[in-house]
């Protein structure tokens, strides 16, 4: 139960920093956290930003910054994360069930949240790097079914 209090805790903390201070980078909130007292990994950064629904959005400039996303329709949400697959994506290639991915550099992450996001029922789970997701699927017919929706969405029209 400890656990929960420091979770939230630090879940309170990092709404606060990144409403009170434009946090581009996982590092630089990570950085913030320990200026703040709490001792926490790459990982645990990580699984706070997807706990919390955070995304980046537009801080001018060129420059990007972790916002709330705010709980709006889901078909709303989800041309969201079609616009950022597409804005993303960049190939798709599969061996045997695992279905790789890759996009433009530095936008492995956000494609691989969108994709998680659809709940798409064939991927087990997936793991993102710079320009690269690898994902598991079920089974080969899946990773070929999955494809195709992916494709489909890619030619989709842009909903706004």
């Amino acid at each position: 139960m400890e656990y929960m209090g420091l979770k939230k805790n630090r879940h309170n903390t990092i709404l606060e920093i990144i409403t009170g201070q434009e946090i581009d980078t996982q590092e630089e909130l990570a950085r913030q956290l320990k200026e703040a007292g709490y001792d926490v990994t790459q990982a645990t950064v990580s699984r706070d930003i997807r706990e919390l629904n955070l995304c980046k959005v537009s801080a001018g400039g060129g420059r990007q910054k972790y916002a709330i996303l705010q709980q709006e329709d889901s078909r709303h949400l989800e041309d969201k994360y079609i616009r950022v697959l597409k804005d993303g994506f960049s190939s798709m290639d599969m061996a045997q069930n695992i279905l790789v991915v890759k996009t433009v550099s530095g936008m492995a992450m956000a494609v691989a949240a969108a994709i998680d996001a659809m709940r798409f029922r064939e991927i087990v789970g997936s793991i993102a790097g710079d320009d690269t997701i690898m994902m598991a699927v079920r089974t080969v017919e899946d990773t070929e079914k999955l494809m195709g929706r992916i494709r489909e969405l890619l030619h989709s029209p842009q909903t706004m």
